[in-house]
């Protein structure tokens, strides 16, 4: 059975949260850094679109390493993945975002680790 059963380069947001518990792909927050200090998955990685469209890369992920990438609602995620796999990178997106993410009832938090928001 394919790790990733969705669809090529989308992943269900139960699938993304099991795979980023079971520590087999890190958690790319793509959102801008207002939206990150309201509220992101607690351990996600935080690297804008905004930056990742002007050329930076992903800091700190090992060679090989798959990518999830998440944002509010799936559209900027999925631009990033694309992004990030016409740059040689395993990267998918999460489709329904951090709204999906939410109504799933799985946890978010804010730069001071209370509970978060979606904005």
């Amino acid at each position: 059975m394919p790790v990733f059963p969705t669809g090529p380069g989308r992943l269900g947001v139960m699938e993304a949260h099991r795979v980023f518990r079971e520590a087999t792909a890190i958690l790319l927050d793509v959102r801008e850094a207002e939206e990150w200090q309201a509220g992101h998955i607690p351990g996600a990685q935080h690297l804008p679109l905004s930056r990742l469209t002007a050329g930076a890369t992903v800091p700190g992920v090992p060679a090989g390493s798959r990518l999830v990438l998440i944002c509010r609602s799936g559209q900027r995620s999925q631009h990033a993945a694309r992004l990030l796999c016409e740059r040689g990178m395993d990267a998918v997106d999460v489709t329904g975002g951090m709204k999906a993410w939410v109504r799933q009832g799985l946890p978010i938090q804010d730069t001071a680790g209370a509970a978060g928001t979606v904005i």
